[in-house]
């Protein structure tokens, strides 16, 4: 990546835009408030805040490096997480191969901070968006960008708009998790014909591999997601039997959420011998900050626990605004601040006066656009101006509500920000 770019993130100045930072910070620069080590709960952060923490975040980074190491897998986190470059760079940092991403516009932001290798995760037909690809891959002939077809027309669209390119865009089959699935291609006989359209256009694509996300298996099982990736895998061996890797210098074959990826080392470690070398590619993004709630549950580490366990580094502070009654209690949190797509936040701890304790007896049972809506229990100490600590579920609707995100230590101590890009 760009340490140039970066570096400039270092530089933004600290204003309204950013939610939950001091008032007083207006004016610094992100990279000033930083040296300041100022503390989450007694430097003059307001409530709403989201953090992540420091020593957690350095876990399940060094946690997935090591797992993928051990199994065998090059890994390219799915970066539409945290759409965050420092984050990226982390991730990089500790053997990610590249970042996969989503959309266009997210290809974008990673190039514009100097990530030269992407996985795009779905099939492009936008002719502009395909026209800025091609003139990023003739810039930079070290840049390499690998997306998705998964139908014949899709291939006729991306071959029209990359007509006269510099170089071909690398692209594999999308497998389809069954029929009732998200994208993809649902038979053999349909793969082959896709195959066959990116074959007929040399110029504009390049067929190196398959792919797919087992995430979309209907009616998920152990069985089910394994036998899919099985397919998968069998598709990769046709193709290559059928001789249609012919030219590139290493076979594609990617998989893997957040949910499976236990599986996925399973099955691609029984790949066979292919005519090229092949890049067992995994995508687990959420991994990389969890979470407290959706995959807390669908962790692969609750299957197989000697293998580690990932947590949950996210923590919303809300503040007590009222009290109407010893059963209720609202904090100014609401679907604004907190994910909210899957299950509601969880409430962790209390702080008063400086001092945290677990908050016992209070249950999040709805959210407004502001607030979180408390039910309190005999036992729950709580009090109107105490601050409230929020588990949340699926990071992947955290992120893209907060643009400049602190990290704190276990003491509070903010060591850093993170910027995201939404």
């Amino acid at each position: 990546m760009s340490h140039e770019a970066l570096a400039r993130l270092a530089e933004e100045r600290v204003d309204h835009r950013f939610k939950g930072l001091p008032p007083d910070a207006d004016g610094l620069t992100v990279g000033e408030l930083t040296a300041q080590r100022r503390n989450l709960f007694t430097g003059g952060f307001t409530t709403p805040v989201l953090a992540l923490s420091a020593e957690r975040l350095e876990h399940n980074l060094r946690l997935m490096e090591t797992y993928a190491a051990r199994h065998g897998l090059a890994f390219a986190p799915h970066g539409k997480t945290s759409m965050a470059p420092r984050l990226f760079q982390r991730q990089l940092d500790h053997g990610a191969w590249g970042i996969t991403l989503a959309v266009p516009h997210q290809v974008r932001v990673a190039r514009a901070f100097g990530v030269r290798r992407v996985f795009l995760a779905n099939e492009v037909v936008d002719p502009a968006a395909l026209r800025w690809i091609a003139a990023e891959l003739a810039a930079d002939p070290g840049f390499r960008l690998v997306a998705y077809v998964d139908s014949v027309r899709g291939v006729e669209l991306m071959a029209e708009a990359l007509r006269g390119s510099a170089r071909p865009v690398d692209v594999v089959v999308e497998l389809a998790a069954g029929e009732d699935a998200r994208t993809g291609v649902r038979t053999e006989a349909e793969c082959a014909a896709v195959a066959d359209a990116v074959a007929a256009v040399p110029g504009a694509l390049r067929l190196v591999g398959v792919a797919g996300y087992e995430g979309e298996v209907p009616r998920a099982t152990p069985e089910r997601v394994t036998a899919w990736l099985r397919a998968l895998v069998a598709l990769a061996v046709g193709f290559d039997k059928a001789g249609r890797f012919a030219g590139v210098d290493e076979i594609v074959v990617s998989a893997g959420g957040s949910a499976w990826f236990d599986a996925v080392a399973e099955v691609f470690a029984e790949i066979p011998e292919l005519s090229r070398p092949v890049l067992k590619l995994l995508r687990s993004g959420a991994y990389v900050s969890h979470d407290d709630v959706h995959y807390r549950k669908l962790t692969p580490f609750n299957r197989v626990p000697e293998e580690g366990a990932l947590e949950p580094a996210f923590r919303l502070w809300a503040q007590v605004v009222s009290r109407p009654s010893a059963e209720q209690a609202f904090v100014n949190a609401g679907k604004r601040d907190a994910a909210h797509d899957l299950d509601l936040p969880v409430a962790q701890a209390v702080r008063r006066d400086g001092a945290e304790r677990p908050a016992a007896g209070v249950e999040v049972t709805a959210l407004s656009d502001q607030h979180a809506w408390l039910r309190t229990g005999p036992e729950a100490d709580l009090e109107v101006g105490d601050w409230v600590g929020l588990g949340l579920s699926h990071p992947c609707t955290a992120f893209d509500k907060w643009q400049l995100i602190p990290v704190a230590e276990a003491d509070g101590t903010v060591v850093d920000y993170v910027r995201t890009f939404f």
